[in-house]
């Protein structure tokens, strides 16, 4: 043999030994995943909508909170300089709980919506207690350690720290336009400068969530593709999962052993019970059981070589007539499968052996 069909014929994929992370995930191990709650989500881009819709329902519903306030308040000087009681106390604290469900609660609803919305999007349903439960060894110290100054963790600080930076120099870059304004302010009355600074507010509010927001985007696909790499696996893990799935060859042989081992066993079982064992005579072996009420005769058990001298010893033993028919016993076994009942083209031959059977009977007990 030459070391060029020597080189060929011995090919090792050595990532099979080294557990090297090189396969994509299965369909079995991401629905498993999902099951444990290892899901991609981002908590940035849910941040970002949620603050979008509170800054946005107060800048909607800002002038009716202030006039409700404003209403209150006034409510409330008015009954303090009456003097305070236990009744008074009890309907300023009532009025209380009614403003805030007028002003506050609409749109903590919203956010709460939102919230609830993009993380239904970024999620779907997936009810799970798995991360929920008890692992002792979350109560490892290395391990906590571990987690600390892992690779993840060293990403979020890198993702912390730039997005202060961005932030941090948009900020400062608009307050440095703006800044001059504010002393303007301070010559206004309180209900005339609001307004302003309400613009101010609401200007840079929604100028960083537009920045946020982007940052966010990004942040979800960088979870995306982290859960996805996360759950990359080797190729010896590919092959498990495949001998989990279908099974291991060598158990799926031993239980269709046992099966025809089974099937053996209930068939010979019923040879007892034959009229007759129709063979070529060495190969092939039929038995034949006919009742009154039949609409044929049935065949009860059939087998070649092997099988077939089994069903000859069985049937000598129990007292079973054996007739040699080589054609018929070839067209029996290939034609009529256990159970069934002979066909119309065999009825003629299977009468006259059966014919046979019962003359012989009839001999042995007159």
């Amino acid at each position: 043999m030459s070391s060029g069909q020597f080189d060929r014929k011995f090919v090792f994929d050595l990532q099979l030994f080294s557990g090297e992370k090189t396969e994509d995930p299965t369909a079995k191990r991401q629905a498993d995943a999902r099951n444990k709650g290892q899901i991609a989500k981002s908590t940035e881009l849910s941040g970002a909508f949620v603050m979008l819709a509170g800054f946005w329902g107060l800048k909607m519903l800002g002038s009716s909170v202030y006039e409700e306030i404003c209403n209150y308040m006034t409510y409330i000087f008015n009954h303090m300089s009456q003097g305070v009681d236990t009744e008074t106390v009890m309907q300023l604290f009532i009025g209380i709980i009614i403003v805030l469900a007028k002003t506050a609660f609409p749109i903590m609803g919203m956010i709460m919506a939102v919230g609830l919305f993009i993380n239904f999007m970024q999620v779907g349903i997936n009810f799970t207690t798995e991360p929920l439960g008890f692992k002792l060894e979350n109560l490892n110290p290395i391990n906590g350690m571990g987690r600390i100054f892992s690779k993840r963790a060293l990403v979020e600080l890198v993702k912390s720290i730039f997005k202060i930076l961005i932030i941090g120099s948009f900020v400062y870059n608009f307050l440095k336009d703006e800044i001059l304004q504010i002393p303007k302010l301070l010559y206004l009355e309180l209900a005339a400068s609001l307004p302003n600074i309400a613009d101010v507010i609401f200007s840079l509010a929604f100028k960083i969530i537009g920045v946020y927001f982007i940052l966010s985007v990004f942040d979800y696909a960088f979870q995306k593709w982290s859960t996805f790499q996360s759950l990359k696996m080797s190729k010896q893990e590919v092959k498990e999962e495949f001998k989990q799935m279908e099974g291991d060859p060598q158990i799926k042989g031993k239980i269709r052993s046992k099966q025809r081992e089974m099937a053996m066993s209930r068939m010979m079982q019923e040879v007892p019970n034959a009229d007759v064992v129709v063979t070529n005579p060495t190969h092939f072996a039929v038995a034949l059981k006919y009742d009154r009420g039949m609409p044929a005769p049935q065949v009860v058990a059939k087998g070649q070589d092997f099988v077939a001298q089994k069903i000859k010893d069985t049937a000598r033993e129990a007292g079973v007539t054996i007739v040699e028919n080589r054609p018929l016993a070839r067209a029996l076994y290939a034609s009529v499968e256990i159970g069934d009942t002979v066909p119309k083209e065999l009825y003629k031959s299977v009468a006259e052996v059966l014919a046979y059977v019962y003359r012989l009977k009839h001999r042995r007990y007159a």
